[in-house]
């Protein structure tokens, strides 16, 4: 937010220097970012005259002028302005000079073989105007060395303040200058409002289709203006801050947005086909707009349209099919209020960051609409002539309810400092409060104030953060046990033991393009209660249900940059609805190409990733975190975002413990990246906790005996899991069957179609004697009968 000092005076009756001003602003939550002092920027500059004006002896449209700058000698300037010759007086600029229309520094140089030590600018060169025909061309009065700020009258700083974006307020310079009359800086200049008398009846009807969209459109007709350039005091207050002069109708309404925080809209009247309705746009609709760029509309838009279609997008940007130009003589004024969620979608959409849509999307001053549609008719009728006519209104002004309990008490059990229950209330009045008794009733341009600790804060911000006391921390107790969490400490153990494994931590946002998030939905959620009120972007509109896609999207950037073989977690929540029981922690990784670069080493070198690659990190998570998950049941039911048939899903019981598997080849499609990626999410909530209350670990326990090892091939139906077969063995005698592990899996000759042959080896831990034979056979029995029991095989 740009102003000049004499602006901010308008509507400040103070005597505080600039440095008050600005230590004020700052202190009051208004911080200063930047301070221009013109007379200091272009210090350089200073009028001069032309002695002589010769033709350059090879170009025939530049001349050799030797200029009086005040100096002991005459500078020799190259020129190619037409207007340039002998007597004239300009703005000299000397080498070394900042010149602000071409941004560049002047430098000493030769121009077709002749010297030149600095310039004379024109106006577009110096920011005054887009005037560049000719150098500034100045009147004989003025002395040679007349600093350039005085004779345009351009003494007057600019300031720049960091707005935060509850402060809505302040988007507007009577609302600074309320603040700092707040503060003790001055005394607020409340601008007088009158009412326009109505020459006529306004033959324009207003319809709004959706109130929730726009609450509030006034409309007013005023007739046989004059629409040229506006006066030089309000070109100068826009060019200022930035701002280009357009024509007295449009510099009218910035010069309302930027001072009172109140977006206007003008139209040429004789250019608009019927009446004005407000309504969501339609699919196949589009408009041209006022910053020459064409525009399609959807449902969710809201849009000023008449009998012709679109003439502009609510709160954002205005169309050139009803601009008003220089012929315009007949024009309506637009004051209106726009939802600020819809405002603020739309402008992302279509990347339109107007000033309107800066200030409606933050929510501006219900109460002030008919007020700035007063304003602004009297500043046309002032500079443009012509006659108004009555105000035409669709909707009526939002009731505002809030209302809070005033506690003085609060203030120092919040704020930690004394403050006299008079010297609050003056604050909370001053900045437009209204005080009934123990309630406070926040004004209609506060729409940040929440609670009665708002209260509070902004009492706290006007008095000065820097008058509460530094107060020294009580000593605290050793503490006898961790501060963290048990899932905080959860948490920091797979974070190592997933580092260990050679994965890189990644830090993503917690929410993700809506369409993407659909598809990494393992049951259907709530679309609407999980979709961002108001997104950064619209590729971040919801809450992520899984942490893989921007771990995925992540390694497609890193492959497209030239590193593919990515592997990559986070530890983080993930969200399912909006109740705090519908927040997960989850684990999750990525593996990407190939396990590690070709290497003369060999090894995993050069290998694609594999399914196994990532069971092998859920099951180190898993131990990391004192579950050793050998022996869980693995059914292949992972959700769609996984390979159905290299994949698996870890469960205790009806808990789901998380999922592992190879990311399905269509999504990767999808989201254009080269595969393979495997991939694993695990809860880490649903993680048991350690049975054991000491060590870490179990005592190691060496048994002197040797273990010993027994090959079973079963015949199977071959939608038998290897698995099944697998703990089926291992159930034949927990105590002596140490490990069960799958070798071979054969389907073809030799086996029956529908069937499969499924090899497994059993390690055998005699404890305490060795095994008979006997006993050998017996085991190896009971092996079979119970494989044959539970999976239908039969030995081989």
């Amino acid at each position: 937010m740009k102003f000049t000092l004499s602006w901010l005076k308008d509507y400040l009756d103070t005597d505080a220097e600039l440095e008050a001003i600005s230590t004020t602003l700052t202190a009051i939550g208004l911080e200063v970012e930047e301070i221009e002092d013109p007379t200091q920027a272009f210090a350089a500059f200073t009028a001069a005259k032309v002695i002589s004006a010769e033709q350059h002896p090879d170009a025939d449209r530049l001349k050799v002028l030797m200029v009086d700058t005040g100096a002991k000698d005459p500078v020799q300037i190259v020129c190619g302005a037409p207007n340039a010759r002998a007597g004239m007086t300009g703005i000299f600029a000397p080498p070394g000079a900042y010149i602000p229309g071409l941004d560049t520094v002047l430098q000493k140089g030769k121009i077709r073989g002749v010297e030149s030590d600095g310039m004379m600018v024109s106006e577009r060169e110096m920011r005054l105007s887009d005037e560049h025909t000719g150098i500034i061309d100045l009147d004989d009065s003025i002395t040679v060395g007349t600093p350039f700020c005085d004779i345009f009258n351009l003494n007057d700083p600019i300031i720049e303040i960091a707005i935060t974006p509850n402060r809505a307020d302040a988007a507007g310079i009577y609302g600074i200058a309320r603040d700092l009359a707040a503060a003790g800086l001055g005394k607020l200049k409340t601008p007088e409002i009158k009412s326009v008398p109505a020459a006529f009846e306004t033959p324009v009807t207003i319809t709004i289709e959706d109130e929730e969209a726009c609450p509030l459109f006034l409309g007013r007709l005023i007739r046989n203006v004059k629409n040229g350039p506006s006066p030089d005091w309000l070109q100068k207050r826009l060019t200022s801050i930035g701002l280009r002069p357009i024509s007295t109708l449009v510099d009218i309404t910035n010069y309302m947005t930027i001072a009172m925080n109140r977006p206007l809209h003008v139209f040429d009247a004789d250019k608009l086909r019927g009446g004005i309705t407000v309504r969501m746009g339609r699919e196949g609709e589009a408009f041209e707009a006022l910053n020459d760029k064409a525009y399609s509309v959807d449902e969710s838009m809201t849009c000023v349209c008449d009998e012709s279609g679109v003439l502009g997008l609510g709160g954002i940007i205005g169309g050139t099919s009803s601009g008003v130009d220089e012929n315009t003589t007949n024009v309506v004024i637009e004051a209106a209020l726009f939802d600020p969620i819809r405002t603020a979608v739309t402008g992302r959409k279509h990347q339109i960051n107007s000033d309107a849509r800066y200030r409606f999307e933050r929510g501006i001053d219900t109460n002030f609409t008919a007020d700035g549609m007063e304003m602004a008719t009297q500043m046309a009728l002032d500079l443009c002539g012509g006659e108004a006519g009555t105000v035409v209104q669709a909707g009526t002004v939002p009731e505002e309810t809030r209302q809070f309990a005033f506690d003085p008490a609060l203030t120092k059990k919040l704020g930690g400092i004394e403050i006299s229950e008079a010297r609050q209330r003056d604050i909370l009045e001053t900045l437009g409060f209204t005080l009934n008794g123990n309630m406070a009733t926040p004004p209609s341009w506060r729409p940040d104030i929440l609670g009665s600790a708002d209260l509070v804060e902004e009492v706290l911000r006007i008095e000065g953060y820097d008058k509460i006391p530094a107060t020294t921390l009580p000593k605290q107790r050793v503490l006898t046990h961790s501060a963290h969490s048990p899932m905080r400490r959860r948490v920091h153990v797979t974070q190592r033991a997933l580092a260990e494994r050679g994965l890189m931590e990644s830090v993503t946002w917690s929410f993700m393009d809506a369409g993407l998030a659909k598809r990494f939905e393992a049951e259907p959620l709530d679309a609407h209660a999980l979709t961002l009120a108001n997104p950064i972007s619209s590729d971040l509109s919801r809450m992520r249900p899984s942490i893989l896609p921007n771990l995925i999207a992540a390694a497609g950037r890193n492959a497209d940059r030239g590193y593919p073989n990515a592997a990559l977690f986070e530890v983080g929540p993930v969200f399912f609805g909006v109740n705090p029981a519908d927040q997960s922690i989850m684990a999750a990784g990525i593996r990407h190409a190939q396990m590690s670069n070709k290497h003369w080493a060999g090894g995993d070198a050069g290998r694609q990733v594999d399914v196994f690659d990532a069971k092998a990190d859920v099951m180190a998570l898993l131990l990391a975190n004192g579950f050793d998950a050998a022996n869980t049941p693995i059914s292949n039911d992972a959700p769609s975002w996984y390979h159905p048939g290299r994949s698996g899903t870890l469960r205790l019981g009806k808990t789901v413990l998380g999922w592992f598997g190879e990311i399905h080849p269509a999504l990767l499609q999808e989201m254009d990246i080269d595969g393979p990626i495997v991939a694993f999410e695990v809860f880490l909530e649903a993680i048991p906790s350690k049975k054991n209350k000491g060590a870490a670990k179990s005592l190691l326990h060496l048994n002197p005996l040797q273990p010993l090892s027994r090959d079973f091939a079963f015949i199977v139906d071959e939608d038998v899991a290897a698995n099944d077969v697998v703990r089926a063995a291992q159930s034949a005698d927990k105590k002596l069957i140490a490990s069960v592990q799958v070798f071979d899996v054969y389907q073809g000759k030799g086996v029956e179609e529908g069937h499969k042959s499924i090899a497994i080896s059993l390690t055998l831990q005699p404890q305490g004697k060795t095994l008979s034979d006997e006993e050998l056979e017996a085991l190896s029995q009971s092996v079979i009968e119970t494989v044959t029991a539970k999976t239908g095989g039969t030995l081989r």
